[in-house]
């Protein structure tokens, strides 16, 4: 087996060159080697692999920073190309960007077309994609749920069966294509005489041809009817998740692949609960009273209602955390919390005798505002929270 030249210089190209001079590089070699140019020639076609290889290495910051560290030794286990045994087709599907998504498939297009057999074909159809909104209350989000639709939607004509033609022999394979759904011609190009390959002119790629179409629709196989779906939502979804039902599309023509349904999430505002990713927040609002002596407070929850014990002087704007009580992750990992926020309720209009009574309160040593090192502490953990 003969020794591995260095990528460097496999490209042509310097230690310091820029990725878009690798890829400008690579580009060329590839158009030079390609093996449609050059049909049963095996050293053009190792010279073709050998420079998606290099390129494979060089195109990727980190693998280009170990081969320039360590050579081919840190190549090993690399992944790519670069550990061999790989094909033409291979660097076709690894590398379809590097001409504008016709490399990989539809090389051919390129230049004119090299265009292989095994790489057309007939074209088969998909249906376009439906969207629907679907409101959620909060509820509904938690705990998951299943909906039930009836859409407006394409299906296979009841009277041809989505074939476009009622009898089989009215339906016959394209003159042009031969039922291949490619037309192929020879050009003159700077490269020399090249085949191009494109889309059946006459049969528009499918590869028949409807001599008789079925009158109800008129040859396209498709109707229009009210269908009912049904789909499941995950539990924690958020305001605008998009889930993806397959298949409960519109159908395509000529048995084709049915599109998809997507359906986005649209959460309802509650009347209790704000939401903060997996988290909800309550505002719990107590009176003074029971914010100095303490006292226990019930609450609402998303699975009924929860009973909590505020303790002897707790300020106003402390959190309490209840660890599991909120919404769950929609990907499974664990649950959120349901965080209670107290305030403390301070009346805005006192009539003469509860003002007195303030008054008199106000002179007492424990209504005198000291706060205490850690209450400063908390104070300031709100404050970045609410920037946050």
């Amino acid at each position: 087996m003969a020794e591995k030249r260095d990528y460097y210089e496999v490209l042509g190209v310097a230690k310091n060159a820029s990725a878009d001079e690798i890829k400008k590089a690579y580009r060329k070699l590839a158009l030079q080697y390609h093996p449609d140019r050059n049909p049963g020639d095996k050293d053009a076609e190792e010279k073709f692999k050998e420079a998606a290889e290099a390129y494979d290495v060089l195109s990727d910051e980190n693998k280009r920073s170990r081969y320039d560290q360590f050579g081919f030794a840190g190549m090993d286990g690399a992944g790519g190309f670069s550990g061999g045994g790989f094909s033409v087709e291979d660097i076709f599907s690894h590398f379809g960007d590097i001409f504008g998504g016709r490399f990989g498939g539809g090389f051919g297009d390129f230049f004119g077309g090299f265009g292989s057999s095994s790489r057309g074909g007939r074209r088969v159809e998909k249906g376009s994609d439906l969207r629907i909104k679907v409101k959620l209350t909060l509820e509904e989000i938690v705990k998951g749920c299943e909906k039930k639709f009836k859409i407006n939607t394409l299906i296979p004509c009841d009277e041809c069966g989505g074939k476009g033609a009622v009898n089989d022999s009215d339906i016959k394979t394209c003159t042009v294509c031969h039922g291949s759904g490619v037309e192929t011609r020879v050009v003159n190009s700077m490269f020399g005489q090249m085949q191009t390959q494109t889309t059946c002119s006459k049969c528009n790629g499918t590869g028949k041809i409807i001599v008789k179409p079925c009158k109800k629709c008129n040859g396209n196989g498709l109707q229009r009817a009210a269908q009912e779906v049904s789909f499941k939502i995950p539990a924690g979804a958020v305001d605008g998740t998009i889930i993806r039902v397959p298949g409960k599309g519109n159908a395509a023509r000529n048995g084709g692949i049915t599109g998809d349904l997507l359906v986005v999430i649209e959460e309802e505002r509650h009347r209790d609960f704000e939401r903060e990713d997996n988290d909800l927040i309550y505002p719990l609002f107590i009176s003074i009273p029971d914010a100095i002596s303490g006292c226990e407070a019930e609450i609402p929850a998303i699975d009924g209602r929860l009973k909590i014990k505020i303790a002897p002087g707790t300020q106003s704007g402390k959190m309490l955390r209840l660890r599991g009580k909120g919404v769950p992750d929609i990907n499974g990992y664990g649950r959120g919390d349901l965080l209670v926020y107290v305030q403390v309720w301070i009346p805005k209009h006192l009539n003469s005798e509860e003002k007195k009574l303030v008054e008199q309160l106000s002179k007492l040593d424990s209504f005198k505002p000291i706060p205490s090192g850690e209450d400063k502490e908390s104070f300031f953990d709100r404050l970045k929270g609410l920037f946050r």
